[in-house]
């Protein structure tokens, strides 16, 4: 497939020809940063991606400085050993989807922006965090970066609805009335096919969870407010989203197993420190569910992992 059409997974090029024959599971690269508390990051964004039945190839750009209450800082790796990084493994393993989450610089989404250049035919999902806790000339440079260099080449941006608005709708930002169609108009004007947004308020005490084209909206799903604030709730739903595309899921199908995967992994959460909760991503492998991730929710039709990991 090009970024500029839907996932397909009849898609026609030789890295995905290369490893259909051969004994392997698809394969996402992910960038993004190292999470200390585990809730987010390249730790989460693996267990994700493994739950789902694919194989992880992570690269780090750098790490939070944070606990379960806030993000207290952020160390950045080179752009140059993120380049690095990711073009050694992919020269040796074929990449089925590409997730980018926090690139931790303007030079370094530059880096993964050329990166992902060389791989015209590898959908990239695009997750956009809340990145408050910056300074404010740091968000400035990163989201120019982004805007200009990676968007052009970005399937799927996923994001909160509240981040997105800030970022893509500046001038009415302030509008909660703003809906996801705006939102993917916008970015389709950088060259975005498709937005996921979630959060998007509805009547009532739930909240919408949408994918949008320009045109229209494509699947949408509600959810009850959670009382409990968790962390890396984004980076879940992203990660899950490129290793269902990975598999071979159609992207409204995809869309729809991933937020069930959010859904069942933020309603079996926990709280391991003194801050927010943190989703429990293994869910599925309780006693009770005898490594079946089926059995710990039968509408969620997710492949079986390699290893039937159990708590």
């Amino acid at each position: 497939m090009t970024r500029s059409s839907a996932p397909d997974p009849s898609r026609d090029n030789d890295t995905a020809d290369a490893s259909a024959d051969s004994d392997t599971l698809p394969c996402v690269l992910s960038f993004n940063a190292n999470d200390p508390t585990g809730a987010g990051g390249l730790s989460s964004d693996a267990m994700v991606i493994a739950s789902i039945g694919a194989h992880a190839l992570p690269v780090v750009t750098g790490t939070y400085v944070r606990d379960t209450r806030e993000i207290i800082g952020h160390a950045g790796l080179g752009d140059d050993a993120v380049a690095e990084q990711a073009g050694a493994v992919a020269e040796d393993i074929p990449l089925h989807t590409i997730k980018v989450g926090f690139a931790g610089s303007a030079e370094a989404v530059a880096a993964i922006a050329a990166f992902v250049s060389d791989y015209p035919s590898v959908p990239v999902i695009a997750y956009m965090p809340d990145l408050s806790w910056w300074s404010e000339h740091d968000i400035d440079h990163y989201l120019d970066a982004f805007r200009e260099l990676l968007l052009p080449q970005t399937t799927v941006l996923a994001g909160n609805n509240t981040t997105l608005r800030h970022w893509l709708l500046p001038e009415s930002a302030t509008d909660r009335r703003a809906r996801a169609t705006d939102l993917a108009r916008a970015a389709g004007e950088m060259g975005v096919s498709y937005v996921l947004v979630t959060g998007m308020p509805t009547a009532g005490d739930q909240l919408s969870n949408v994918l949008a084209s320009a045109q229209a909206e494509l699947f949408s799903q509600s959810y009850e407010r959670i009382d409990a604030g968790f962390l890396g709730a984004g980076d879940i739903l992203s990660a899950a989203l490129a290793a269902l595309i990975a598999t071979g899921s159609e992207l409204t199908e995809a869309v729809a197993e991933a937020l069930q995967y959010l859904d069942q992994a933020l309603d079996h959460g926990f709280r391991p420190g003194m801050g927010r909760a943190v989703a429990d991503r293994l869910f599925w492998a309780e006693s009770d569910s005898g490594g079946d991730p089926a059995a710990a929710d039968p509408s969620i039709d997710i492949p079986h992992p390699v290893n039937e990991t159990k708590h």
